[in-house]
């Protein structure tokens, strides 16, 4: 049965969007009215098609609505549920426009008789293409729901490693953003109220007086412009970073760096390796699976490393062989997959480096917040020393000359 997504006023006039089904927009119209609702306008559902009106496909689906549609869709073929039968059950249930609207549209599909894949490479916004590819080597293979399992796992996996980075982060970013307003309350407020007595003393104030008073006076002036400054700073380094060869330039010196490089890498790595498993996991060829995983990866050196690396499987070589000659990825996760090529248990090793880097990863962080929160506190503690030492310096001079 076709699906419409309409546009309609309820009962208090306010207004309302939504997917219906019925055999044609007369009788999508008839039941929006059953329901007391005077329809705007009904349209056919059409895959890929976006409806700005409606605004129901502005970005496609989250990462969390994906995962759980996945994990829902997952459990109900795995009970023995027909696919269109499924995916009408969780468009019944969706308590958001654009999930219903994406499972009335790929619902619609498959009753035309297209498979899954084919109806999910209709809406390129919502489902990722690792995502599409492992749908389609399952149908393949007749593994649909247990392939569907592994990816709400991936899913969720990655989308747990996000949250945890975010977390791990949050801390330092505060305790900076918290830091930068005390001094900068202590530099516009308290500090010219306190230092305007030192104009009555007749002899000359300690350097670091000095120092404070002038930063105190010139900050209300310069400090719009720092900000413009600053803000015009960010915007000319993303503009260059544009372009490909200053970009590439720029990751790889990130590379580099001691903790941020090792960070950066871990993540990618453990992104590769995952999203590797996966798709080789499901049965996608190699060269396809290593082409989409390579996609995954966000810094250009190790992307290329890959693209290398892909190029030398499709000659005929190992891929632990392969990525090894970039020296850019860990020797365990290399050691990782060797044994895996060699033991034909590839997807599993590749699953199991993956959680190795996202460990390393995890316990970097926790080293990294460790040695920030501290520094940021004792970076806090020395500015606001050297204030209170620039306020008191003249007052024990006083004191001396007195006596």
């Amino acid at each position: 049965m076709p699906a419409f997504e309409y546009q309609a006023l309820d009962d208090a006039g306010r207004r309302c969007n939504g997917v219906v089904e019925a055999d044609s927009a007369r009788g999508a119209r008839a039941l929006l009215r059953e329901r007391g609702l005077s329809p705007l306008a009904v349209d056919a559902v059409q895959a890929g098609r976006r409806r700005q009106g409606l605004g129901l496909f502005r970005s496609g689906l989250g990462a969390a609505q994906l995962t759980l549609l996945t994990r829902e869709l997952a459990t109900l073929l795995a009970a023995g549920l027909p696919i269109d039968e499924a995916l009408g059950a969780l468009g019944e249930q969706a308590e958001d426009d654009r999930l219903g609207t994406v499972l009335a549209s790929l619902r619609t599909r498959v009753r035309e008789g297209a498979g899954l894949a084919a109806a999910l490479s209709e809406q390129p916004d919502s489902f990722p293409e690792y995502f599409r590819a492992a749908v389609a080597a399952a149908e393949q293979s007749g593994h649909l729901d247990a392939v569907l399992t592994r990816l709400a796992d991936y899913a969720e996996g990655r989308e747990a490693l996000r949250r945890r980075i975010w977390m791990a982060l949050l801390y330092p970013l505060l305790l900076t953003a918290v830091a930068l307003l005390v001094v900068t309350g202590l530099l516009l407020y308290v500090v010219p109220q306190v230092t305007s007595v030192f104009d009555t003393l007749g002899h000359d104030l300690p350097w670091l007086t000095r120092s404070l008073i002038a930063v105190s006076t010139a900050l209300p002036a310069l400090g719009p412009w720092l900000l413009v400054l600053i803000a015009a700073a960010v915007f000319a380094l993303r503009a260059l970073l544009r372009r490909p060869a200053l970009r590439l330039r720029w990751q790889a010196l990130l590379l580099r760096l001691p903790i941020l490089g090792r960070l950066r890498q871990a993540l990618d790595t453990s992104r590769f390796t995952r999203s590797l498993g996966l798709l080789v996991g499901s049965g996608v060829p190699m060269l396809d699976a290593l082409r989409m995983a390579t996609r995954t990866v966000s810094l250009g050196p190790m992307r290329q490393a890959l693209e290398r690396a892909g190029a030398r499987v499709r000659e005929g070589s190992g891929l632990a062989v392969s990525l090894a000659e970039s020296r850019l990825f860990p020797p365990v996760t290399l050691r990782l997959i060797a044994n895996g090529e060699r033991a034909g248990r590839l997807p599993a090793m590749l699953e199991r480096a993956a959680e190795h880097e996202t460990t390393l990863l995890e316990g970097r962080l926790s080293t990294l917040v460790a040695v920030l929160g501290p520094g940021m506190i004792l970076l806090v503690g020395v500015l606001v020393l050297m204030i209170v030492l620039a306020i008191l310096l003249p007052i024990f001079e006083l004191n001396t000359l007195l006596g």
